[in-house]
C-alpha cells in the first residue's frame, strides 16, 4: 500500500529536482521513494569506523611523519 505523505521544501528546489528528475525520465516520488529504500538500507558508517579503530588500536606509527616522509614510494 502507498501512503501519501507531506514534505516542504523552498519552492525553487523542488522546481529543479523535478527538472532534473524529468530529464532522468523519472518522476521526483520515484527518486523519493529510491532515496527512502536507500536511507533504511544504509549502514551507520560512524560506527563501523568506530569499531574498526578500536580493532587497529593496537597499532603505533611511531610518530607524526613530514608530507616528504608519507609520500616516499
Amino acid at each position: 500500500m502507498i501512503k501519501n505523505i507531506t514534505l516542504s521544501a523552498p519552492e525553487e528546489l523542488i522546481k529543479q529536482a523535478r527538472e532534473k528528475a524529468a530529464s532522468e525520465k523519472t518522476s521526483l516520488n520515484e527518486r523519493f521513494r529510491e532515496w527512502l529504500k536507500s536511507y533504511i538500507g544504509s549502514k551507520d558508517f560512524s560506527t563501523e569506523y568506530r569499531k574498526i579503530m578500536k580493532r587497529l588500536d593496537y597499532v603505533n606509527s611511531g610518530g607524526k611523519f613530514t608530507r616528504e616522509e608519507m609520500n616516499e614510494r
